[in-house]
């Protein structure tokens, strides 16, 4: 009892920021720790600080243990009385009623207060959303019976990053065999298989140095689902594939189980086809995979989270688990003709490794991408309800990786799209070694003991760290021969650097052996030509220049590369319901990087000045780059301008009091970022003029920030205003948003373009 009355007078002496502290602090779990904390790490790394030290010092590596200060320890130790943490609640009401009295009196500030604690300055603080009900999260909860494997609560883990080594030799591929009920003895000497094809096939310095030097030469086809594809590639036996009408799953050379347990997976989507042609696969999964099992490179544009998510990330888990276990067969298959070889004889046949075991690599955004891929390779796994795989450590993943339905804010109204992005658990930084051994599956399996990594691109960078940091590994990198980038638009959104970062470090000579037998490692690993090998597919939902130049200067598949291109036709600007004039203002640039310059110099000389007069009220500053915000704020602070700003920074009180000021008019100007609109989905009322500072990443954006001028029920529609600022380099978002035709006449013309949307266009 006095300890307990100790801590409770210890408590009461804290300030409220302490108690605050102690709040977002006080947990074991690095990963639950403070939101804050990845947003620190997204702004570190893009501005690239000179603390790298000390960000490698926090960049918890596979095997690095966080030292916990005293001080820590005894707020820890707090948190067990009951009476604290009754205070504890009190003062976080005390904050939010603090917080709730800076909201505006429309009804949505009364929603936002169920949206997390103010004065959180991060992008990736969003709201909560309620638990998935799908059959990853359903699958996971019936096996926590079965386990035997510790939980671990994702509020009160261990401070050490968890990686299993107690199942290391039971999934050792240098110490097992193949089974022989498994039917894939003899895999490797099929010579049909698109594997065993790709990866034998032994390519000559000439060819290399072709690939290396000389420009790819492409041709166009068109696909009955795909739409246009462009096939390029620089060698020349360059053969064009044909769609395929019908597929026999037999025909595509599935490892043994999974041409029985890929159409009961794949049942779901079947259902959603008319008239299903094939029995495994729908048009779409059909035409992609018949590209995957190519293994050339592919670039898919057009994924869509509400639609066609689910049966592409069904698609690459099919093909990603087809190429492991191909693999691993091969491996133990060979271990078994080594074991069986006379004494005395050497060969050097056996030549099927890489020089480290990780051979797919799967970057997703959120914790629950990872979840659902771990659940659809289970499924896959499993050939019935009576033979389930052994999957260990599954009750520690379903409390880092699961959702908890408390934590769904009420109240919330948001569109589709944000709630099928936005579901489950939206941490972003993870990363998780699986290792898939005959019929079994390894969970937080040593990243140089798995097979597959699932890792969002902040996860992967922690990893891999900077120049210059001493704890920082990426050897686990070298012989990946499946690079597989889901939902990259979403990346924009994070930071494009990381996915920049990981592209640079793929497919380099490891710096340590790792215990290799270099008797068993590919020439083609020993030549360092890996990446010539390395399959990467690359799924987003838009097309972006930055997306665009990955998938052309770093991806360099001798198979070739694939791309899906089809334009827009109508655009965006089709969904926008209210009446208002659009102004097209173009603006000259000599270059790509000029551009940036160029289009702030035109907006203080020729638009910024149109609207400095009391009359145009009401303006929204729409910014889709945060670095052009900060240069653009900075100005309007230098020529004390009346404005207020929302940022993706900005804490909740101050979006709450600008929202405030901007609706009655206080402030003139609201620059608003997108990355706050892509993370919060706020209505913002009192539009009265809007300006575009450049074409939004997302096309339906335009819509979405065009309509919000409908919130504003003040009669005044005659007085709306639209002006969109863009240069001949912003082609593939002004057809985006305008379709392709009036695209082509707005780039041949240098005039401004007037368009008048009635909301029946």
């Amino acid at each position: 009892m006095g300890k307990r009355r100790a801590g409770r007078e210890l408590l009461r002496s804290l300030s409220k920021k302490q108690k605050k502290h102690l709040r977002e602090f006080g947990e074991e779990h690095p990963f639950y720790d403070n939101c804050y904390c990845c947003c620190c790490l997204h702004l570190c790394f893009s501005f690239q600080s000179e603390d790298s030290d000390k960000s490698s010092a926090d960049s918890d590596s596979e095997s690095e243990v966080e030292q916990v200060s005293g001080y820590h320890k005894l707020l820890a130790t707090l948190k067990t009385s009951p009476e604290s943490e009754s205070e504890e609640e009190e003062d976080e009401s005390e904050s939010e009623e603090a917080e709730e009295s800076e909201a505006e009196v429309d009804s949505e500030g009364s929603q936002e207060a169920g949206e997390g604690e103010g004065g959180e300055e991060d992008k990736n603080d969003v709201p909560e959303e309620e638990e998935a009900t799908d059959p990853a999260e359903q699958m996971l909860s019936q096996e926590q019976a079965d386990g035997t494997d510790t939980p671990c609560d994702p509020h009160h883990g261990a401070i050490e990053e968890f990686t299993d080594v107690k199942h290391e030799s039971e999934f050792s591929l240098e110490t097992n065999f193949m089974e022989e009920e498994s039917g894939d003895c003899n895999a490797d000497r099929q010579d049909s298989n698109p594997f065993k094809q790709h990866m034998d096939k032994e390519l000559e310095e000439k060819e290399i140095e072709k690939m290396s030097t000389l420009p790819k030469t492409s041709s166009q086809s068109q696909w009955p689902r795909l739409g246009q594809l462009i096939f390029s590639s620089t060698l020349e036996k360059h053969k064009t594939l044909k769609a395929d009408k019908e597929v026999d799953v037999k025909q595509l050379h599935l490892h043994k189980p999974l041409e029985s347990t890929w159409p009961k997976v794949n049942k779901q989507f079947l259902s959603a086809v008319d008239k299903p042609t094939d029995s495994s696969f729908t048009p779409l999964q059909r035409e992609l995979f018949c590209i995957m099992n190519s293994y050339r490179d592919l670039f898919y544009p057009e994924r869509n989270a509400l639609t066609n998510g689910e049966e592409i990330r069904h698609s690459y888990c099919l093909h990603a688990l087809n190429h492991v276990l191909k693999a691993n067969a091969q491996v133990l298959s060979n271990n078994a003709k080594r074991r069986d070889r006379k004494p005395g004889t050497d060969t050097d046949d056996h030549r099927d490794q890489g020089l480290t075991r990780p051979k797919v690599l799967m970057i997703v955004p959120f914790r629950e991408c990872a979840l659902r891929i771990v659940h659809i390779l289970i499924s896959l796994l499993e050939v019935n309800d009576k033979k389930k795989i052994d999957v260990s450590n599954k009750k520690r993943f379903k409390g880092e990786f699961g959702s908890d339905p408390e934590e769904k804010p009420p109240n919330l109204k948001r569109p589709e799209d944000y709630e099928a992005v936005f579901a489950g658990n939206i941490d972003d930084h993870f990363r998780i070694g699986v290792a898939i051994l005959q019929k079994s599956m390894r969970l937080y399996a040593p990243f140089y003991s798995s097979d597959i990594i699932i890792a969002s691109p902040l996860g992967i960078r922690t990893v891999i760290g900077a120049e210059g940091e001493k704890k920082r590994d990426f050897d686990f990198l070298s012989s990946i021969e499946m690079l597989i980038i889901d939902q990259a638009d979403i990346y924009l959104m994070q930071n494009w650097e990381h996915v920049l970062h990981l592209m640079k470090h793929i497919n380099l000579l490891p710096l340590d052996s790792h215990g290799v037998d270099f008797s068993r490692v590919r020439m083609l690993n020993l030549n360092n030509w890996c990446k010539y090998y390395r399959q990467t597919l690359l799924f987003s939902a838009l097309q972006d220049p930055q997306i665009n130049s990955v998938f052309n200067k770093h991806c360099f598949n001798y198979a070739g590369q694939v791309a899906v291109r089809n334009v827009p036709l109508t655009g965006s600007i089709s969904h926008v319901v209210v009446q208002l004039p659009h102004v097209f203002r173009r603006l000259e640039a000599d270059s790509v990087t000029s551009v940036i310059d160029a289009r702030f110099q035109f907006f203080i000389d020729k638009v910024l000045p149109e609207y400095r007069d009391a009359i145009m009220s009401h303006t929204l500053v729409y910014v889709p780059s945060y670095f052009d915000y900060v240069r653009l704020r900075n100005y309007f602070k230098k020529e004390d301008l009346n404005f207020t700003h929302i940022c993706e920074y900005t804490k909740k009180a101050a979006v709450c009091r600008a929202r405030r000021f901007f609706l009655k008019g206080e402030k003139q100007f609201l620059l608003f970022t997108e990355r706050f609109h892509f993370y919060k989905r706020y209505t913002i009322k009192g539009i009265r003029n809007l300006i575009f500072y450049e074409l939004p990443t997302y096309s339906h954006f335009y819509s979405e920030i065009c309509n919000m001028l409908k919130a504003t029920d003040s009669g005044v529609d005659a007085t709306w205003t639209c002006t969109v600022l863009y240069s001949k380099y912003d082609a593939q978002k002004l057809a985006a948003v305008v379709g392709i035709d009036r695209t082509a006449q707005m780039l041949q013309s240098k005039k401004n373009v007037h368009l008048f949307v009635t909301g029946e266009n």
